[in-house]
């Protein structure tokens, strides 16, 4: 069984063989010598080193008190998650379930090994308390393919302690610059073997490219680039866009799987993104190229969808039965709840993992991937941004507003509740275009975002609701025929009846008030 831990540390060189005095650090009472381990790790990549370009690693390494499989991906500089499995002869399966989103059908193979001497010191505080681990590491590096080239190098890594105050490492930084040690250039031990032993080093730059994240949304660009004087056109913020969501998808897989709190609901996001952008932007990218991925897309969002809805019912419901006075509580409520939240979730987060490894997702990221390398644009696309996006979500923001005031002039009912979800639904696919065409169109698509959220929170409350009430009548059900009292059910459906309808009573107040902000959408 694989676990999890965070790896907060930090990577130093220094013309001399060893750390300075580190007592004189504050908070340190004493460095306590643990002596030489020695260590040999094995690192496995794919042939394009697809692992190193988003500064996964991937290691075997024997020697040390936690020899093992390790898998450790960025959180943020010198922020790294490091998952480890028992020592195998071959990979463990958890762990290449967690890399599949990357290497995808390639086949993982050693391509580095180090072997190090490590000269570890621990800092202790006054009550004996472990600071940080400092460790003096004298690496040789092979590599395994290619030409075999090797390398050698002293580096000085501090490890802070579990729980520990990243200040801390502050303080130690303070004490190695003022002796002359500096940061090290490369982000690990791999980035430097792979950069340091490469036949051109010029190929393997991208190994030391800092840690990748999983955006919200494509980062702001300018209109015009300085480096190379080129135009930044419609084509380049709608791509910029999609990739940015592209790369989420790839980035929370592993999240997905290991179950991480709001993992599923941001992947989901990024599915919608992806489909939404295709949808919009038609006069950028061609539909012929763009309506198959987008048919896959809204397969994995529905497919996602089985779990994140339930989660958030779940813990709606949950709520509701804690706010009730103890008095209105009859019968094991909380406990069926419970107990139906928890099969739901099992049932759910079994069958999306069994999607993750599906072919069909994998190739559906393959597609993507060929998407972006060789984008099918139109002529649009090579036009300056400010028409063509304006254009494109307007043309969204025209739609919405047909499906608000059809919504608004229906009685409530099913018919109503309908309506209101389909608008809930273009909400979203405005806000997302409008947040593509943001880094062109500046304050407008800014302000447009904000109200589309907060429009798309009142119908989500809306069609929450709707659910809840669903699931309230099959949970009453199953209860009444345990012999068990219906009562609170009852309850609490009357609540969410209340709910709904001051929420539909809000509308078309939030509606005028959503439209004057956005004159300069409608003029």
């Amino acid at each position: 069984m694989a676990d999890t831990k965070r790896e907060i540390e930090r990577k130093y060189e220094s013309d001399d063989s060893g750390p300075p005095d580190l007592t004189r650090v504050p908070g340190v009472a004493t460095v306590l010598d643990k002596g030489v381990t020695h260590l040999d790790a094995t690192y496995h990549d794919t042939a394009d080193q697809r692992l190193a370009a988003s500064s996964v690693t991937l290691r075997r390494r024997t020697g040390g008190s936690d020899a093992g499989w390790h898998l450790k991906f960025p959180v943020a500089p010198g922020v790294r998650d490091e998952i480890r499995a028992p020592l195998s002869d071959t990979l463990p399966d958890e762990l290449a379930a967690l890399v599949r989103s990357r290497v995808r059908g390639n086949a993982l193979l050693p391509v580095v090994r180090l072997r190090s001497d490590r000269d570890v010191r621990h800092l202790v505080d006054a009550d004996g308390r472990l600071l940080a681990e400092v460790s003096v590491d004298t690496v040789h590096a092979e590599r395994l393919t290619g030409d075999g080239g090797t390398a050698r190098w002293t580096e000085i890594e501090v490890e802070l302690a579990d729980d520990g105050d990243p200040a801390f490492l502050d303080k130690v930084e303070k004490r190695l610059r003022k002796a002359g040690v500096r940061p090290s250039k490369s982000t690990s031990k791999l980035a430097r073997a792979l950069a340091d032993t490469a036949p051109d080093t010029a190929t393997t730059a991208a190994t030391t490219a800092a840690p990748a994240t999983a955006p919200e949304a494509a980062p702001r660009r300018k209109r015009r680039s300085r480096a190379v004087g080129k135009t930044v056109t419609a084509g380049d913020h709608v791509l910029a866009y999609l990739r940015a969501q592209r790369d989420a998808l790839v980035e929370l897989d592993p999240a997905v799987r290991q179950d991480v709190p709001d993992a599923v609901h941001r992947m989901r996001v990024a599915t919608r993104r992806l489909r939404s952008t295709f949808r919009s932007f038609r006069t950028v990218l061609d539909r012929e190229a763009t309506d198959p991925i987008g048919d896959d897309l809204k397969w994995l969002a529905a497919e996602l969808g089985l779990d994140r809805d339930q989660e958030v019912l779940a813990e709606r419901l949950r709520s509701s039965l804690d706010g009730l006075p103890d008095a209105l509580v009859a019968g094991p409520v909380g406990h069926r709840l419970t107990t139906w939240a928890e099969a739901r979730h099992t049932g759910a987060h079994g069958r999306l993992t069994g999607i993750l490894d599906s072919r069909r997702h994998l190739d559906l990221l393959d597609a993507l991937d060929a998407l972006l390398t060789d984008p099918p644009l139109r002529e649009k696309a090579r036009a300056a941004p400010e028409k063509v996006l304006t254009k494109a979500v307007r043309k969204d923001l025209d739609k919405l507003t047909g499906l608000v005031t059809r919504a608004l002039d229906l009685p409530p009912g099913t018919d109503r509740d309908v309506a209101l979800h389909e608008a809930r639904k273009k909400t979203k696919r405005t806000r997302y275009a409008a947040e593509a065409a943001a880094p062109a169109l500046g304050r407008p698509a800014d302000d447009l975002v904000k109200a589309m959220k907060s429009l798309q929170d009142l119908f989500g409350d809306h069609q929450d609701s709707v659910m809840a009430r669903k699931t309230l009548r099959e949970l009453a059900a199953v209860a009444h025929a345990a012999g068990e009292s219906a009562f609170t059910y009852g309850v609490l459906h009357a609540r969410e009846e209340r709910r709904a309808e001051l929420a539909e009573a809000a509308l078309p107040e939030a509606w005028k008030s959503v439209t004057k902000d956005l004159r300069p959408w409608t003029t």
